[in-house]
């Protein structure tokens, strides 16, 4: 009977499962690795644009209300370098403009319109009475509506711990940006605050 010799080279990856597995696990870390590494390196996409700021503390507790609630399930806060984006929303953004942002509210699915260059397109007003029922300004809207965040306090003891824990990531909190979060935010709702989150979007690339 005719014997087979043991497969090598490149049969015996293609016959082992195990090995094709490895190799495969292998090749995709070092292909993630070559592409994000030398993104800490760069300072587009470590240092803050332009005017680019950290979230005030009612800004703050705005975009953790917006988190809640899911706004970015339906609402992208990227636009990306096409005309036909930019044509509709603004221009298109860059790196810096989130270092601050942890974690960052790009998405994917655009249910409603992108939101990157809202701040200051609308009033306050508008912006209030948009939450409460969508459909009373634009009729036809499917956003559901958010009639509860009028009536719902914000914590005021709840930012001195968040801003300090965004310091050790990097944003530049200062000691008194902490220790006056609390007044900062003492007696206003949580419509409030996502209304002065959604005014500060995208106001340094206008």
């Amino acid at each position: 009977m005719a014997q087979h010799s043991a497969p090598t080279g490149h049969e015996r990856i293609e016959t082992s499962n195990f090995l094709m597995i490895v190799l495969i696990l292998i090749t995709v870390a070092v292909g993630g690795i070559v592409e994000i590494v030398p993104l800490y390196f760069q300072r587009e996409t470590t240092q803050p644009s332009e005017g680019v700021k950290p979230y005030t503390a009612l800004q703050l507790a705005g975009r953790d209300v917006y988190v809640r609630e899911g706004c970015y399930n339906c609402h992208s806060q990227m636009i990306r370098p096409f005309r036909s984006e930019t044509l509709r929303y603004g221009p298109y953004s860059v790196a810096g403009e989130f270092v601050y942002d942890r974690p960052f509210q790009w998405g994917s699915k655009r249910t409603g319109p992108d939101l990157a260059r809202v701040g200051g397109k609308y009033s306050d007003e508008w912006h209030r009475l948009h939450l409460i029922d969508p459909r009373a300004l634009v009729p036809e809207s499917n956003m559901p509506a958010y009639p509860w965040l009028e009536a719902a306090a914000i914590d005021p003891a709840e930012l001195a711990p968040k801003m300090r824990a965004l310091r050790t990531l990097g944003v530049p909190y200062s000691d008194d940006d902490i220790a006056k979060s609390a007044e900062a935010v003492t007696g206003k709702t949580e419509l409030e605050a996502v209304v002065a989150y959604l005014q500060g979007l995208g106001l340094t690339r206008k």
